[in-house]
């Protein structure tokens, strides 16, 4: 969608606009959202970051979902100079002025860091948000010692992107998020995150995304509930491993599982390097009933289109059904 279709689109009499979810679960599914409750959204996000008229914002993320929208509406809400530039892995490679404000992608994030010149430019953003993945232990590092606010965000289509931030720079860096002050949250019996947020979702969302409370109101997600793999009686939680490796496995890797006649799932790694070295890691690093059973070589990890892990083609692939 370019931005003039989406732009007609939202000055059109409708009260909706129509918006698709990002596919990192299954396959994309079309929604109906309501315009009043995107400006909403918007207005909750710069009030937050102190974003006011005249303040400078990047649209680097496709307008075919919900994080690219809301950039736009954003702009519109709080009358931002947006600055458009396609959507790619090296958004800092022609976007070369000065930001308030930007969201991207791990991928993106990524790549500007490894070139100076877009590096330079990453670290004169005041206030970066970061979204649609995870952010591994060597970004983060890399990213504490920024001068400006950079921001991992969480929240999902449904929530008209996100509501809850933690702070990835400075001494106020954490492993917490931090609700917006009109999101309530609580936990379901499954301990997944119940999240009230009535200002940009008229219903009461429980999600399938596992975590633990703060005292203070924050939270911390451990993994999908969807995700958990059960093998002998265990229950592995995929994205728990996948973190305790991430200091010593340098290259694209995943934890998934396959059907097994004994065990009822067994546990696979996917790489796309050696898979001697990950098993070497994974015996060195992880409890007996914690380590894969099977290695896979990969070409790619998959992705969806907006850079998420594909977790449901992962597991095609681990049970040798996937077809391309």
């Amino acid at each position: 969608m370019s931005i003039e279709e989406f732009l007609e689109e939202w000055n059109n009499a409708s009260p909706y606009v129509h918006v698709q979810t990002s596919g990192s679960t299954g396959a994309p599914k079309p929604m109906l959202v309501e315009k009043q409750r995107m400006l909403a959204s918007a207005r909750i996000t710069c009030d937050f970051l102190g974003l006011k008229s005249g303040d400078t914002a990047l649209l680097c993320m496709s307008l075919d979902y919900i994080a690219g929208k809301m950039m736009v509406v954003r702009s519109l809400e709080r009358g931002l100079k947006l600055i458009i530039v396609p959507p790619s892995g090296h958004p800092l490679a022609v976007a070369n002025s000065p930001l308030s404000f930007a969201a991207m992608v791990p991928l993106q994030v990524y790549n500007s860091l490894q070139v100076p010149e877009e590096r330079e430019r990453l670290m004169q953003i005041r206030h970066l948000i970061i979204g649609g993945g995870a952010i591994d232990d060597v970004m983060a590092q890399q990213l504490k010692s920024f001068p400006n606010a950079v921001w991992s965000t969480y929240g999902m289509t449904e929530t008209l992107s996100h509501i809850a931030l933690r702070r990835l720079s400075g001494p106020e860096a954490s492993d917490w998020y931090t609700p917006f002050p009109s999101v309530s949250i609580s936990l379901s019996d499954e301990d997944c995150l119940v999240i009230d947020a009535p200002a940009v979702c008229s219903e009461r969302l429980v999600t399938n995304d596992i975590a633990t409370l703060a005292p203070d109101g924050g939270f911390r997600i451990l993994g999908r509930k969807d995700n958990v793999i059960c093998s002998g009686g265990i229950k592995i939680q995929p994205e728990e491993i996948e973190r305790k490796l991430r200091s010593s496995l340098r290259v694209p890797y995943l934890i998934t599982h396959r059907p097994d006649d004994k065990f009822g799932q067994i546990v696979v790694l996917l790489t796309e390097g050696s898979v001697d070295e990950a098993r070497e890691v994974c015996e060195r690093l992880l409890p007996k009933y914690h380590q894969p059973r099977a290695y896979q070589h990969v070409d790619q990890i998959p992705l969806t289109e907006t850079g998420k892990i594909a977790r449901k083609q992962a597991q095609l692939i681990a049970s040798n059904i996937w077809e391309k």
